[in-house]
């Protein structure tokens, strides 16, 4: 870094200008406050024959205490100025422009009130006819009326609430919200149409010239007059919306930035990284200002709702539809499931067949498989904002709020986290396995070719696909049986027009010796093909399901007969259902996942027709 670097920063920031005032020493400068004349800095530049080099110092009105925080050889005490408020700084290409700039930065804002005498020493003795001791001019004296920069007051004043510190993003996000609440109302006329690129932009890093483009660009904004700018500006406009700078409230800071979000970004003058950005920060500053929970979700970034959605249905899978359910297991699975053979040639079928293997799997696993695959949901710290310049200027106090069943946000003393499912949670090898083996058995199922070859470790999860498969074979029956209707509420009138009929058949004699049979009467078990109690047989049941099906008549558990059969229960009720069917008409028996029931409405038509085998 040379010291030309540090006059054009001045320059650029500032509108300071170098100010060579003396004749007689011409390698040395100062750059002094536009306004007060304060001295900032004193740059020195002088020829060393030995080396054949200039060698180029300054001192600068910073503190000696910055030598210290800093820890750069090349900084030391002063050259030529005297006090603990000044420091020295060498320029070499060790030196580093970001630290130097920063430290005038913090000489610019000393404030110090004080005139200076330079006392040249240790001067060559080749310059003995060119360097004498001689007092400089008062520091008041450097600068004409001319020579001063025209800065409007209010930037001026700006400037100097700037309060220099260690750079880190707090400490700037701070000076930004003090520097933007006096700037509120501000309205300038001079356009800047220049590029300027930053990190984390603020008031502090434009120089005078990019500060009243900067407003003049927000005065027109304000007005509706949108034009593209260089995005930094468009990020500073955004920094002032979420520290509530020149709005009435969250709810009027949030309505600006969905202007600006359809007014600058739709309209093609940003790009997808800031729209990413507004639509995560409109997000995070609703939960920090607890506005309505729809508000929230408007503007939660789609792809974390999606996850969310899709484990809560893997979660409780039972009353998902099985498209909702396939789509889930798509979420985490990849590309490759949807572009399985059994999906791209059966279609529904086939993501009905994935649905029920997960519905199993979750319900007869021996363990909480959900857990097992996607982890517990944990608390996990989380900073709202940390990618922007924002400043609050009141704590937040205890708070709970929840974006949907899988994350929800606490605040406790002013800390925020986040509980969630975390990815590095996963067992994905284990939700993989599951879904290639039943990919294997139903592609074997529905013959569609393209065999998968067996892996032995995924043997655990063929009970499940295998169940799966059932189901979708009773289907599949279900589908292909005649379907009769019977509109039992006609056989009232059917029976009134036979009555009218028979009774125009009859003679006198015969009507006197008939009695109308009630229209309520019960049709009998052999009028409607049924056998009689107690010799029904139920076909296709063999003795082990013939006593499960008794016990369960009888009131008795049968989880332990199954078990000892090493049987499932779903595929035990299915079994039952199935051969039940012709006498009941729809399914007697339902399944938990772990213990079998009656229907009430059919227990008694059972206990009627199944007497024989309840003994």
């Amino acid at each position: 870094m040379e010291l030309d670097d540090l006059t054009a920063y001045a320059e650029e920031k500032y509108h300071l200008a170098e100010q060579h005032k003396w004749a007689d020493f011409p390698g040395f400068s100062v750059l002094a406050d536009p306004i007060t004349g304060k001295w900032i800095a004193l740059l020195m530049r002088q020829w060393d024959q030995e080396t054949g080099t200039e060698l180029q110092r300054c001192d600068l009105k910073c503190g000696q205490q910055s030598m210290l925080e800093a820890k750069a050889d090349y900084l030391c005490p002063p050259f030529r100025m005297k006090g603990r408020k000044w420091l020295g700084v060498r320029f070499d290409e060790r030196t580093e422009p970001e630290l130097v700039f920063r430290l005038f930065d913090r000489a610019f804002h000393s404030g110090e009130q004080r005139g200076y005498t330079l006392i040249l020493e240790d001067r060559p003795e080749d310059y003995a006819d060119a360097w004498t001791d001689s007092p400089l001019p008062a520091a008041g004296a450097l600068f004409s009326d001319e020579s001063v920069p025209e800065i409007p007051p209010r930037i001026l004043e700006m400037m100097r609430l700037y309060e220099p510190g260690d750079g880190s993003l707090p400490q700037k996000s701070k000076n930004f919200y003090r520097q933007g609440c006096f700037m509120a109302d501000y309205e300038d006329d001079l356009p800047w149409y220049g590029d300027f690129n930053r990190y984390f932009p603020t008031y502090h890093d434009l120089n005078l010239r990019q500060l009243r483009g900067y407003f003049t660009w927000r005065t027109e904004l304000r007005r509706g007059r949108v034009r593209p700018v260089t995005l930094s500006f468009a990020y500073i406009y955004l920094y002032e919306l979420l520290c509530g700078i020149g709005t009435q409230g969250p709810e009027d800071s949030l309505g600006k930035m969905r202007e600006f979000d359809a007014a600058f970004l739709d309209a093609g003058y940003g790009d997808a990284a800031m729209k990413a950005n507004l639509l995560r920060w409109m997000s995070e500053y609703a939960v920090l200002h607890d506005l309505p929970g729809e508000t929230i979700l408007q503007y939660a970034d789609p792809a974390v709702l999606r996850r969310d959605r899709a484990l809560a249905l893997l979660r409780q899978p039972e009353a998902a539809a099985d498209d909702e359910l396939f789509s889930a297991l798509c979420v985490f699975a990849g590309e490759k499931l949807p572009q399985s053979p059994v999906i791209t040639k059966e279609d529904a079928r086939g993501r009905a067949l994935f649905a029920a293997l997960w519905r199993h799997a979750r319900r007869e696993f021996d363990g909480d498989l959900f857990t097992l695959c996607f982890g517990p949901m944990r608390a996990h710290p989380w900073n709202p904002l940390s990618n922007a310049v924002h400043w609050e200027t009141e704590r937040h106090g205890p708070a709970v709020f929840e974006l949907n069943p899988c994350r929800r946000y606490l605040c406790r003393g002013d800390v925020w986290e986040e509980e969630r499912y975390d990815r590095l949670s996963f067992d994905e090898r284990r939700f993989l396995a599951l879904l290639h083996e039943g990919d294997r058995l139903f592609r074997r199922h529905l013959k569609t070719g393209h065999t998968l070859r067996v892996k032995a470790e995924e043997a655990w999860a063929a009970p499940f696909a295998e169940a799966a498969i059932a189901d979708d074979r009773r289907a599949q029956e279900e589908a292909a049986r005649p379907k009769i209707t019977i509109d039992f509420s006609g056989l009232a009138q059917i029976r009134r027009d036979a009555g009218i009929t028979r009774e125009s058949l009859l003679t006198e004699e015969e009507k006197e010796g008939w009695q109308e049979p009630p229209d309520t009467a019960p049709i009998s078990a052999a009028a409607e093909g049924k056998a009689a109690p107690g010799v029904f047989s139920v076909g296709g049941l063999d003795e082990t399901h013939m006593r499960i099906l008794s016990a369960l008549l009888r009131g008795e558990a049968v989880r332990e007969m199954i078990k000892e059969k090493h049987l499932m229960p779903s595929v035990v009720t299915d079994t039952l259902n199935e051969a039940l069917f012709d006498l009941i008409g729809d399914n007697a028996l339902v399944c938990d996942g772990a213990e079998i029931r009656v229907v009430e409405d059919y227990r008694e038509e059972l206990e009627e027709n199944l007497g024989g085998y309840r003994q």
